[in-house]
């Protein structure tokens, strides 16, 4: 599920959004859980997550996270300099360069970040055994992290 936004010269999405319950001796205490990522599409891109009482307080929050959290990508062209591969939990994510016009082949949570961190030719492959897009989404922010500047 993808939502997409822009604020402040920055492009959004939501990746996740979910309802999460916490056991109290009165009941059930219900609150949601957003994950964001923000983007400026010229090599910055951050992950959020954070919960609150409502659906939109969760989502403020986690875009302000976000926007703490943004890294600086190192960036060659409109791709990578090298392949690179990172973990997080059971979420594996292997990223690797692509010629120029071949295009973002990616799927899921990876596609979103790398889109919004504005790369547009690389091949990226989640690996591992986990559907959890938020693993998936801070496996790639960590693989972007491992960058090393291109040398010309």
């Amino acid at each position: 599920m993808e939502r997409r936004f822009k604020k402040d010269n920055l492009e959004e999405a939501v990746l996740d959004l979910r309802r999460v319950t916490r056991v109290m001796a009165g009941g059930k205490r219900m609150r949601f859980r957003a994950t964001m990522v923000v983007g400026d599409l010229k090599g910055k891109v951050g992950v959020g997550v954070a919960k609150g009482l409502d659906v939109e307080q969760a989502i403020t929050k986690a875009r302000s996270k976000a926007q703490k959290n943004m890294i600086e990508v190192k960036m060659k062209d409109k791709s990578i300099p090298h392949e690179v591969w990172a973990k997080f939990g059971a979420a594996e994510v292997l990223i690797k360069p692509a010629v120029p016009g071949h295009g973002l082949v990616a799927g899921g949570s990876p596609r979103i970040v790398l889109k919004l961190a504005g790369i547009q030719d690389v091949t990226a492959k989640c690996l591992g055994t986990t559907k959890n897009k938020l693993n998936f989404a801070i496996s790639t922010i960590n693989a972007l992290n491992k960058l090393k500047p291109a040398k010309n």
